[in-house]
């Protein structure tokens, strides 16, 4: 009897939760909503504002952007936040590539509720025009006869240029030397001005090289082509299983209501679906992608698993 009467109140409960949580993600939201991202100018930064314009107009209520530096600092606010959903994280690939390379205060994984992954920036494979290598295949060639004589320019340890050029060199198993510099501008004129001869870089930063014939592209990042650079091949047409990016990703603060998440889910991937919306990140270098939580949770575990292995195999370290 009194387990029977236990399953009850057990039962009970949870129907009441589930009720409470239902009726909640109907009247939500009721306030303006705070989106914490990184600092002004890169596309993590444009991908809230777009977004926040967005939802704003999808939800009703005020969807405010506040810019707040790095992944460590916005994980740290986005943590102590109330699990309401009015408090909403969107970052970039640092937020889960950095407690791979580091010890932090977050799990990226385990500490927060995934909501959309939003968009993806490709990177694109540079080389300087008078390297003889006009394709992927041509350049892993030259690189295995020539070891250790080509170099490639990189933001530095870790980041979106630098585990792109690691994890081609590991799946091909060409020695190329890592020359990092402070920033991708930096990096962008050294391969222009000769000084390497090799760039992953993100897409939105070398469109226009690539038109003045500054630099020679030889291939994209992206899983499969892209409309950003129409006709280009990927490196994985070369060299199977290869794909990599730099994606801007929403998160929700620990504990928020899977009715909540849903709602702000559906919102987020009907409104980045527009083609107005899929326009204005193509012209800053970026994809839509707009996946349900489901889908972003699968793709940030598998994400987490490639970039730990192979940042544990080449022995990268944060410097």
């Amino acid at each position: 009897m009194l387990i029977a009467h236990a399953l009850k109140l057990i039962f009970t409960s949870a129907i009441v939760s589930a009720y409470s949580s239902a009726v909640f993600a109907q009247q939500y939201p009721t306030k303006p909503i705070r989106v914490i991202s990184s600092l002004p100018g890169g596309v993590t930064d444009f991908t809230a504002r777009v977004v926040a314009q967005e939802l704003t107009r999808a939800l009703g209520q005020q969807v405010i952007v506040d810019s707040r530096g790095s992944g460590v600092v916005t994980a740290e606010i986005v943590a102590k936040a109330p699990p309401d959903g009015y408090t909403l994280l969107i970052t970039g690939s640092s937020f889960w590539i950095g407690p791979l390379l580091r010890k932090t205060s977050y799990d990226p994984i385990k500490d927060f509720p995934p909501v959309s992954l939003l968009v993806n920036s490709p990177n694109i494979l540079v080389v300087h025009p008078s390297l003889p290598a006009k394709s992927v295949k041509e350049l892993i060639a030259l690189a295995s006869a020539k070891p250790g004589t080509l170099n490639y320019g990189s933001t530095g340890t870790g980041g979106a240029i630098h585990l792109p050029a690691e994890l081609f060199k590991a799946m091909t198993g060409v020695n190329i030397v890592h020359v990092p510099y402070k920033g991708a501008g930096p990096a962008i004129t050294s391969v222009i001005g000769g000084e390497v001869q090799i760039l992953f870089a993100l897409a939105g930063s070398v469109l226009q090289h690539i038109k003045s014939g500054k630099l020679t592209a030889l291939a994209v990042t992206s899983a499969q082509p892209s409309s950003l650079v129409p006709g280009l091949p990927t490196v994985a047409s070369t060299v199977p299983g290869y794909a990599t990016g730099s994606e801007t990703v929403m998160f929700a603060s620990p504990g928020t209501s899977a009715a909540v998440i849903s709602r702000l889910s559906r919102e987020a991937m009907s409104s980045l679906n527009h083609a107005n919306v899929k326009e204005k990140f193509l012209s800053v270098g970026a994809e839509v992608v707009a996946s349900t939580p489901n889908e972003f949770a699968a793709w940030l575990r598998s994400e987490s698993t490639k970039w730990g292995k192979l940042i544990k195999d080449a022995g990268i370290r944060e410097q």
